[in-house]
């Protein structure tokens, strides 16, 4: 494997370790009951500052959990035409490997999101329902970046006019920004929830493009 392409998978590791740094100062650093319910909250000083600067928001919350559902409804299209694909040509081998690749990438995705269902790093600062529920990272913020940038990758891929190409992987990046941003200021999460969120992100997704230049070294033979 070329140097280059080493280098890709190596850069995935670095949002990864920070991510992991984060989780040991949220664990161990300034941890106060600063939450609901007397929840210990790890950076307390500057989860509670920004919680207070940005308060809550009904609209911010509402509209991103609507761009969640439209990031889920992109990757179900996806998964739609590995399906097409799968059915046309008769055999796996003959799907783009990218769409196979973007497939475990989504397994991958959802193993995060389950691990961090069960392992509770932090509680929300507020409760929504009916009690404490997991909030780092955020769920949100790591479903719609990883599915969103992934498929402005796709998009430059499969859209052959380079301008509409270029309008697509805005949008794309445009619905993940405004999500993330929305996240923070909706006040269903932490500081820390959405920078762990952003971080474990780039590691994925970082990886699903080292894993892209790859297939395509493997598919051009260069």
């Amino acid at each position: 494997m070329p140097e280059k392409l080493k280098k890709n998978f190596i850069f995935s590791g670095i949002p990864a370790a920070l991510f992991l740094l984060l989780i040991l100062l949220v664990k161990v650093a300034d941890v106060k009951p600063i939450g609901p319910m007397g929840s210990e909250i790890g950076l307390a000083s500057l989860n509670g500052s920004m919680f207070k600067l940005l308060g809550e928001s009904t609209f911010w919350y509402k509209l991103t959990e609507l761009l969640g559902y439209l990031a889920i409804l992109v990757a179900l299209a996806f998964g739609a035409l590995g399906v097409y694909q799968l059915i046309k040509r008769k055999s796996i081998k003959k799907v783009d490997m990218s769409l196979i690749a973007l497939g475990g990438f989504y397994v991958l995705v959802a193993a995060v999101y389950a691990l961090f269902e069960v392992v509770v790093i932090n509680y929300r600062p507020v409760i929504l329902d009916s009690g404490l529920e997991a909030s780092f990272p955020s769920s949100h913020t790591v479903l719609t970046v990883c599915i969103m940038a992934t498929a402005a990758m796709q998009l430059k891929r499969r859209i052959a006019d380079k301008k509409a190409a270029e309008i697509a992987q805005w949008v794309c990046i445009g619905i993940a920004a405004v999500t993330v941003i929305g996240r923070l200021l909706s006040g269903v999460h932490w500081f820390t929830d959405i920078l762990g969120g952003l971080l474990i992100s780039a590691a994925l997704v970082m990886l699903y493009y080292a894993v892209l230049k790859y297939l395509d070294f493997k598919r051009l033979g260069r």
